[in-house]
C-alpha cells in the first residue's frame, strides 16, 4: 500500500498528482507545517480528484494554542504576501477544529487542524478506506465515483451511493 504519511508518491502519479507535489514542493508545505504531523489526505492523494478539487492538508493541531498555529502559518511565510484567506473555527464530531482556505498557483488549498493524531483524523480514516475500496473494486467503480463527483456530488455519498450506504460518513470508518 502507499505510504500515503509522505508525498513522495505523487512524483510518480497521475499529472495533476505530479503538479501538486511540484506546487506542495515548491512552497516547502510539509517542510514549513512539519511540527503538526501533516498529511495530504482526499481525493487527489487516491486519483478520484474533479476539477477544481482541493489539496486537503490535515494536521494535529493544540486548538488551546491555536494562535501560535495561525502564527506558524502567517510568519513561517507558508500563505504567499498578497493571498487571501479565510479561517474557521468550528466543532465537528464535537472536535475543536480550524480550516484555513486559499489558493497556492492554481490549487485551492485547505489546511484542516484538530488535536489528534492525523492518522486518526476521519479524512485521513475516510481516504485509506476508500483507497482499499477503489483497489479491490477496480477501474470502472472509480470512474463512476468520478462521474458523480463531476455531478456535484461529494466524495462520501457517492461512495454511498454506490454502495448503498445509509451513513457513508459512519460507515466508511468501517472498512
Amino acid at each position: 500500500m502507499i505510504d500515503f504519511t509522505k508525498i513522495d508518491y505523487l512524483q510518480s502519479g497521475n499529472q495533476r498528482q505530479r503538479r501538486a507535489y511540484e506546487v506542495l514542493k515548491k512552497y516547502e508545505v510539509f517542510e514549513k507545517l512539519e511540527n503538526f504531523s501533516p498529511i495530504l489526505a482526499g481525493t487527489v492523494p487516491i486519483e478520484i480528484d474533479v476539477e477544481g478539487s482541493d489539496l486537503d492538508i490535515i494536521c494535529q493541531v493544540n486548538l488551546t494554542f491555536e494562535e501560535d498555529f495561525l502564527d506558524e502559518i502567517m510568519l513561517g511565510k507558508l500563505i504567499p504576501f498578497g493571498v487571501e484567506v479565510t479561517v474557521e473555527k468550528m466543532i465537528i464530531n464535537g472536535e475543536k477544529s480550524i480550516v484555513l482556505n486559499f489558493m497556492l498557483d492554481e490549487f485551492p488549498v485547505e489546511i484542516f487542524g484538530q488535536n489528534k493524531p492525523t492518522i486518526m483524523q476521519n479524512a485521513y480514516r475516510h481516504m485509506i478506506a476508500e483507497y482499499k475500496i477503489l483497489e479491490e473494486k477496480g477501474d470502472i467503480f472509480k470512474q463512476q465515483i468520478i462521474e458523480l463527483k463531476k455531478k456535484g456530488i461529494k466524495t462520501e455519498p457517492a461512495f454511498g451511493l454506490l454502495m448503498n450506504l445509509e451513513n457513508p460518513y459512519e460507515d466508511l470508518l468501517k472498512f
